[in-house]
């Protein structure tokens, strides 16, 4: 991947770096290498999760923290192998870049590693994102090969090489597990993938409601700007319209580090950690959040801490909420600015509907469950069941929505 200018001052001719990942260009040259023979045990797996780098408030790495706890929990043995194509843990110690995983991302009992030199096989190697597949399709002694799919990265980048590789990730043999039956459905579809689904689980620990004083006249919005999908340039219009139709409504913006510039007035809050975010929910009168691709961790949080929260009306969250609690706006400035005045102005006896609702769909949305529902599809990818459709994992006694 281009990473950005090595800053030296203009006119030093300092070069640009492109650094796509090392292992593509070994399976162009040396193949995949095949799959260990023998039979995988029907109980206990050793799982070996290739990550790419990491920074502090990513959702992707939380979100494989929180299932390898819960693997974990379910008696599975667990390893983490950093792949850095990039160079970012470059200057960090192996047991430095350990701790700050844990740092970041919450304590958990597998080892991580950096770089590959201790491989020595397991039974389902798995693949965090595009950058990664390719390494793990050279790993050798593994007795099936998974791909954790958390969105549609494709349509990360405009126009490159990135966005071909991404696309042909997903035709390279992996058993993808997508994180919702809407994006399973979609690699189905468009590349012919074998594929099952999880639901992103909610840390009920952390984010709940707590007995703090909710306002009236704040409003919350996730902008880290850094992650085009959030759409946070819209975001941004449409409080500056909030602005003008209201200007007495608080607006804070959280996700990114550095501030951001706004034409309205608003409060920065920073990254926040999980506590202080469960703290803002509780104290916000309406969250938004906007996802154009698969649905971030942000919404069903904010739904876990009682907060009414708009998003878009985009195809994962249509089919992932199709008459939820969500107040779903359209891609259009206006329409959101409609859509957190709606909240804003809504009854008491309705705003009190809309939040047991949203109770009730986060309850089932567990790490716990989201683990099973994972090792159903790592047990799919090793021939040990029928490969779940999309739908099948949902939470017992919730249909499914896709």
């Amino acid at each position: 991947m281009l990473e950005r200018l090595r800053r030296g001052g203009r006119g030093t001719g300092a070069p640009l770096v492109a650094r796509p990942p090392e292992a593509l260009l070994e399976v162009a040259r040396d193949g995949v290498i095949p799959l260990a023979g023998g039979s995988a045990p029907s109980g206990a797996l050793d799982v070996a999760i290739v990550i790419p780098p990491f920074r502090r408030g990513s959702g992707g790495h939380s979100t494989i923290a929180h299932l390898v706890r819960g693997l974990e929990a379910r008696g599975h043995r667990c390893s983490l192998w950093l792949d850095d194509d990039e160079g970012r843990h470059a200057e960090e110690s192996e047991e430095r870049t350990g701790e700050l995983f844990r740092e970041f991302f919450g304590p958990l009992a597998a080892p991580l590693r950096a770089g590959f030199d201790a491989w020595s096989g397991c039974d389902v190697a798995v693949a965090t994102g595009w950058q990664t597949v390719h390494r793990v399709l050279r790993l050798g002694g593994t007795r099936a090969r998974a791909y954790l799919v958390q969105d549609h990265e494709p349509e990360f980048y405009g126009t490159s090489a990135e966005a071909v590789w991404a696309r042909a990730t997903y035709g390279l043999g992996l058993h993808c597990i997508c994180a919702s039956p809407w994006l399973a459905g979609l690699v189905r579809e468009r590349y012919g993938a074998r594929a099952s689904s999880f639901d992103l689980g909610v840390d009920h620990a952390v984010y709940r409601p707590e007995a703090v004083h909710r306002r009236d006249d704040l409003v919350l919005v996730y902008a880290r700007l850094t992650t085009p999908r959030r759409a946070v340039p819209l975001a941004l219009l449409a409080m500056e319209e909030l602005h003008r139709r209201r200007p007495k409504v608080e607006i804070a913006l959280f996700g990114e580090p550095r501030p951001i510039d706004a034409a309205f007035p608003h409060r920065h809050l920073g990254v926040l950690d999980g506590p202080a975010l469960t703290h803002a929910y509780n104290s916000a009168t309406v969250g938004l959040v906007l996802s154009m691709t698969n649905p971030s961790l942000v919404p069903t949080e904010m739904l876990a801490c009682a907060l009414p929260t708009v998003e878009l009306a985009g195809p994962a969250m249509t089919a992932t909420f199709p008459d939820g609690p969500l107040e779903l706006a359209a891609f259009d400035p206006l329409a959101i600015a409609d859509g957190v005045e709606r909240l804003l102005d809504e009854p008491l006896e309705r705003r009190a509907e809309r939040v047991a609702a949203g109770m009730e769909l986060v309850a089932g949305r567990t790490w716990e469950r989201a683990a099973e529902q994972v090792e159903a599809g790592l047990r799919a990818a090793l021939g040990q069941g029928d490969e779940p459709a999309a739908g099948e994992l949902q939470p017992p006694g919730r249909e499914a929505t896709r």
